[in-house]
């Protein structure tokens, strides 16, 4: 696709290809991405350089996804999120090929896909990989190379293979330290407050 089509007013690079009709005004997709037929793509978002998003993908508003990330049906990705460079998603807990006798039925039934969230906020570190089936709360943080497993709570930093909660980060990404259950934020003044295992902002 050489030009953005003006009625959506989006930009597509010269050696992108955009398949979907369903991209939001702003929103620029750079060179060697493809966005399928069927991929929802909202307003003022950046799809870097060799990233794929499948039909049935579902990306929000202000959403950066870095380059060369793969993004499957069933993936639905928030408002402002951000997806760093090489980032996976999955969609099938039990991968086969569809194309085998045994799965055929499996697969044109539906009945394998597994959706998965990332919610409004929340940041995935380059080359993260997330299993299907799960979500990533509100302004949680991932990073790099973990592999989320799990669902993981919002306002949670987590790492490692399998990631596992370290500890909390505000809305503009600073790490909180807690004391005697509450933290503000050292950058934004943000305050919050530790309630079981949820982290609440409370102004």
């Amino acid at each position: 696709m050489k030009k953005s089509k003006k009625q959506n007013k989006f930009f597509a690079h010269s050696h992108a290809l955009v398949e979907s009709d369903q991209i939001g005004e702003g929103t620029r997709v750079w060179a060697f991405a493809h966005v399928m037929k069927g991929a929802v793509i909202g307003s003022n978002c950046n799809i870097g350089d060799g990233t794929y998003v499948e039909g049935g993908a579902h990306i929000g508003n202000n959403v950066t996804v870095k380059n060369i990330c793969l993004i499957w049906e069933g993936v639905h990705i928030a408002d402002d999120a951000f997806i760093g460079p090489n980032v996976v998603f999955t969609n099938d807990p039990w991968p086969r090929s569809p194309r085998q006798k045994l799965s055929i039925k499996r697969y044109e039934e539906k009945n394998w896909l597994l959706p998965t969230k990332i919610s409004k906020g929340a940041s995935l570190g380059a080359s993260v990989t997330i299993v299907c089936g799960v979500t990533v709360g509100e302004y949680a943080l991932v990073g790099t190379g973990s592999v989320v497993t799990r669902d993981v709570p919002a306002h949670a930093l987590v790492y490692g293979v399998p990631a596992r909660v370290m500890g909390a980060v505000c809305r503009c990404g600073l790490r909180l330290e807690f004391k005697t259950n509450k933290a503000t934020c050292a950058v934004c003044g943000d305050r919050y407050k530790k309630n079981k295992e949820q982290i609440i902002r409370i102004s």
